[in-house]
């Protein structure tokens, strides 16, 4: 097969994942092949979602990264530390200290972000976040098997990862697996304590959690 030299495309055309009630995942790095940096894009669907999840770079996924974010249409609010900055379209934000809590929310339906990181003086190496959430992309179908396939080779890899077993817990809960459901998620919360307080209201997670073993705050 040939390499493909380049390529030209619109943001909002790259396949990515939708799920109800979230903004849509544009999964650029993976769809065009890119290796020497992470790049990916969120489109909001309704005004209010959540495009950028609270999170800093120092965490257990691998490399610090300096993040680079850029309203491509619409407009998000973004929290940098604990304040509050309005963005506009055509605006940017560049997070150079990875230890900044950092998060945004859509303004208006039709935001999109593009999101471009990478560490400094180090090889980009894909971070077990995006490895784990390639796996969304079997939600909307209900392709359980498959996304428990796949998180578990991923699981093999890294199995210390908290986001990779909690996947797997939501995978097997909505496949009808119970018992591993039940045992990933004790695991994914002895990885990460802080994914008790999303377990409560993940609707991944609805069929265990009237069981006693459910864990609870």
């Amino acid at each position: 097969m040939k390499k493909e030299r380049f390529r030209v495309a619109r943001v909002v055309d790259i396949e990515g994942t939708e799920l109800p009630g979230q903004a849509i995942w544009h999964m650029l790095r993976s769809q065009l092949r890119v290796d020497a940096f992470g790049i990916n894009a969120w489109t909001s669907t309704e005004p209010g979602q959540s495009l950028i999840a609270e999170h800093d770079e120092v965490s257990d996924d691998g490399p610090e990264h300096e993040e680079l974010y850029l309203v491509l249409s619409g407009s998000a609010t973004f929290t940098l530390d604990g304040v509050q900055k309005p963005v506009p379209a055509g605006s940017l934000v560049f997070v150079k200290d990875p230890a900044v809590k950092r998060s945004a929310v859509a303004d208006s339906a039709g935001t999109t972000v593009l999101v471009v990181g990478s560490p400094v003086g180090e090889p980009y190496v894909v971070s077990q976040w995006e490895r784990s959430a390639e796996a969304l992309r079997y939600w909307p179908g209900e392709e359980w098997d498959e996304a428990i396939r796949l998180l578990t080779i991923q699981l093999e890899e890294t199995p210390n990862h908290a986001g990779t077993v909690y996947n797997l817990a939501c995978a097997e809960a909505c496949a009808g697996r119970p018992d591993d459901a039940l045992a990933h998620l004790a695991r994914a919360l002895e990885l990460r304590p802080a994914f008790l307080e999303t377990a409560q209201n993940d609707p991944d997670l609805a069929s265990i959690r009237d069981d006693p073993r459910f864990p609870r705050p």
